[in-house]
């Protein structure tokens, strides 16, 4: 658990590369492209936000890359992520789709690229891609998403590089401890999509109460446990108000038993696919 009592939104963690990562971003996963991303995106970069989490499978890096563009904020103080889709893995498949998406976002590099999902062989393939283009400078730290530990076991000892992040399903009802120590163990930060459970964390009675003290909402008890646990977390949104909402975590703190009792509501169940189950 995290101790520290995060005062504001532009608050970072180091990843093992050194590299600086906001504790807390905007994912933009089923953000329509243009308009209604555009729109998201900028309200949240105008309100604090320096963190995007995108991937090519969103087909809304053109929106993301406009709004930071007509931001007029530094590209160096704004943290952009995408992702590799399944059908681009592969040595020469990996170089085609980063550079797509740099073209669509318009920028010269990302601060992190991961592989979206665990693909064997294929991911290897991709890794090494990757990895060169981080040697280039054109990626700032590589990563993984939704690699559980058996995935991890298996593709760490191919990597030159290791994973500075590891993005994976995470919320009340899937808290994945085994996972949580082994990406701790091997220094790989780990990060949270779907962690207000598409709203549902809105109809658990232990965050009700909890929220009720600190008069918060549930969803903002839960994204507070995220950061609390360790977990940099990136709730989607495209509504202001619930954008603005989302960022009014920085001024409580959850106690230890508050911290048991909402870590205890872990069913093992996810709302996404299983990686394992993910069609290449």
């Amino acid at each position: 658990m995290i101790k520290i009592l995060f005062m504001d939104i532009g608050s970072r963690t180091t990843l093992n590369n050194g590299v600086e990562m906001p504790w807390f971003g905007l994912g933009v996963f089923e953000s329509e492209e243009g308009g209604e991303v555009e729109k998201a995106v900028a309200f949240a970069l105008a309100n604090g936000y320096r963190s995007i989490d995108t991937a090519s499978f969103y087909r809304n890096e053109k929106g993301v890359g406009d709004a930071v563009r007509l931001s007029k904020i530094p590209r160096e103080d704004i943290f952009i992520t995408s992702k590799l889709w399944n059908s681009e893995q592969g040595y020469k498949n990996t170089y085609k789709a980063f550079e797509s998406s740099l073209e669509k976002l318009q920028v010269s590099y990302l601060d992190l690229y991961l592989i979206h999902w665990p693909g064997g062989k294929k991911s290897v393939d991709s890794w090494k891609a990757m990895e060169e283009l981080y040697k280039e400078g054109k990626i700032r730290s590589i990563g993984v998403s939704n690699f559980l530990v058996k995935h991890l076991k298996e593709f760490l000892p191919e990597c030159r590089i290791r994973p500075a992040v590891n993005q994976v399903e995470f919320h009340p009802w899937l808290v994945q401890p085994e996972l949580l120590v082994f990406c701790k163990e091997n220094k790989i930060q780990p990060e949270a999509w779907s962690p207000i459970m598409k709203g549902r964390v809105n109809d658990i009675p232990v965050l009700k109460t909890i929220a009720e003290k600190y008069r918060k909402s549930p969803v903002q008890v839960v994204l507070r446990w995220d950061i609390q646990m360790g977990v940099i977390t990136i709730p989607k949104s495209v509504k202001p108000e619930r954008i603005t909402s989302n960022a009014g975590i920085f001024d409580f703190e959850l106690d230890e038993n508050e911290m048991a009792l909402i870590s205890q509501l872990d069913k093992n169940r996810r709302l996404g696919p299983h990686p394992d189950e993910v069609i290449f």
